[in-house]
């Protein structure tokens, strides 16, 4: 199967090709230099001369607080850049996996969203990447909707500094004696890795429609750097922050965590707990020639 990989140098798109490519597909991977999804002559010039049989599109604008203020480039590529690569996709006859995010949610439930919950984006990446939903769910009939949460692998992301929160961490307690972290977002912090190893089972199904990828269980950004600290011997104080100390222009849902309901419904979910994935995430950081242990 041939496979373009849309945002192939980002922090997931890395992590799909090589997933893709070690099931023996033939992986077209275009990064920023071949393929500007807010413009639908960039995209289908792009797709055309590869005419894939799948496109996978993990581009993004990421960065939420830089969203918040910057509105129309991030409706650009979020929702009408998901639009390009739909109606491209179903022109070509090709299936679309597209990317989205937990942040479609408000974070009042209090207990994990399944795909069938209401949609209630508390800030402009949200609503961005809800709208690109709806484009994608109005362009394309062969299309897999994923949503996925908290996501960390060791290919830098851009978007956001180059540094996901495990590498942030660890950097802070490099430089200072005390890391303040807060702990009133609950999430489930998933790695790359484990999120492209099931696009690629969820490739070979025509089941299509919305799913849920995360790792199993939740805990609050303290939690996750208490656990990172300890698993890597760390011995800078970890503090609890508080709520206002850090304020962000965009508000956050307190609340975040996903059941992965449709995966599991028919026996597809592949994801082990977020204590798993840091681990297996720790060790492959230090096998030499990995791009977080150069």
């Amino acid at each position: 199967m041939r496979v373009a990989v849309i945002g192939a140098n980002g922090q997931l798109g890395h992590d799909v090709c090589s997933a893709f490519s070690a099931a023996k597909n033939e992986v077209v991977a275009l990064d920023h230099s071949r393929i500007e999804i807010s413009s639908s002559e960039s995209v289908r010039n792009a797709l055309e001369s590869i005419r894939p049989n799948l496109v996978i599109n993990t581009a993004a604008l990421p960065n939420v607080d830089k969203c918040e203020i910057e509105p129309a480039p991030a409706f650009a590529v979020n929702a009408l850049g998901a639009r390009n690569v739909a109606q491209t996709s179903d022109a070509l006859g090709a299936t679309l996996i597209h990317i989205s995010t937990d942040y479609v949610f408000d974070g009042l439930k209090k207990s994990p969203y399944t795909e069938g919950d209401a949609v209630m984006p508390l800030n402009v990446y949200g609503n961005t990447k809800l709208s690109g939903e709806y484009f994608v769910r109005g362009a394309i009939q062969r299309h897999f909707l994923v949503r996925v949460s908290a996501i960390y692998g060791h290919n830098p992301c851009r978007g956001k500094g180059g540094l996901n929160f495990v590498e942030r961490m660890l950097k802070l307690a490099r430089e200072q004696s005390e890391v303040r972290v807060v702990d009133d977002e609950m999430v489930t912090p998933t790695p790359t890795s484990e999120i492209a190893k099931q696009l690629v089972i969820l490739s070979a199904i025509q089941n299509y429609g919305l799913y849920h990828a995360s790792s199993e269980g939740s805990c609050s950004w303290y939690d996750f750097a208490a656990a990172i600290f300890s698993l890597t011997g760390t011995t800078a104080r970890l503090a609890r922050a508080n709520p206002s100390e850090f304020p962000a222009r965009a508000p956050r849902p307190k609340y975040s965590v996903m059941e992965n309901a449709a995966l599991k419904k028919r026996s597809l979910n592949v994801f082990s707990t977020w204590q798993d994935g840091l681990a297996n995430y720790l060790a492959q950081r230090k096998e030499p020639g990995s791009p977080a242990g150069k």
